[in-house]
């Protein structure tokens, strides 16, 4: 579990592919309070910790992930959002994230105003996705690269959101660009929610 507050854009170092998988190795600061087996989300993924070494650690997406995720995208040197996952005695800062990321979105526009930044996201977005709350809301939450982030302009298969200056300098929406492709978690109340209105129906 998370909260979408980004601790700091952790850098690829290496890359390995093994079958329909890859194995990506990064660095970050908090690479010696990490262990084996530890969950750390990584552009919103959650992904196991298999090994440590020589201040680099590595995790293995597997081809589902790479399926619906940006991660298969990355190349040696990229920047990826870290979290590691949430203390249950401490603040929820951002919003419940599991994780799991549900699909990517394409950003299609940036726009400058009064020092933060407006980025738009559009994914596509089918009857049956929408039917199972895989949707935004005006003024709810949405997890963008793993960044927890409040929606604006919500449409059917689009949002917007606006990025402060400190969490553009923070996180890799720094390189972010029209065109990008990033990896989108929808809220899991939202989801729950049409789940039990598909049962009540019934």
């Amino acid at each position: 579990m998370f909260s979408g507050i980004v601790e700091e854009a952790g850098k690829v170092t290496a890359i390995q592919r093994d079958g329909g998988n890859i194995h990506l190795t990064l660095t970050c600061s908090f690479v010696d309070q990490l262990k084996i087996d530890q969950s750390v989300a990584h552009n919103g993924v959650c992904l196991t910790v298999v090994s440590i070494a020589d201040g680099n650690y590595t995790v293995t997406a597997i081809q589902e992930t790479l399926d619906r995720s940006n991660l298969g995208l990355l190349k040696e040197g990229d920047a990826v959002n870290l979290e590691r996952s949430m203390l249950m005695n401490g603040r929820l800062d951002g919003h419940i994230v599991q994780g799991h990321v549900d699909t990517t979105a394409v950003c299609t526009a940036i726009e400058d105003v009064d020092g933060s930044r407006y980025f738009k996201f559009e994914y596509e977005a089918d009857p049956e996705m929408i039917r199972r709350g895989y949707v935004t809301v005006e003024k709810g939450s949405v997890t963008v690269n793993g960044v927890s982030l409040t929606v604006c302009d919500s449409e059917p298969a689009s949002f917007r959101v606006a990025i402060i200056p400190y969490t553009f300098e923070h996180t890799n929406f720094r390189d972010i660009r029209v065109g990008s492709k990033v990896n989108i978690e929808f809220d899991i109340i939202g989801k729950y929610l049409a789940r039990m209105m598909e049962f009540s129906n019934k």
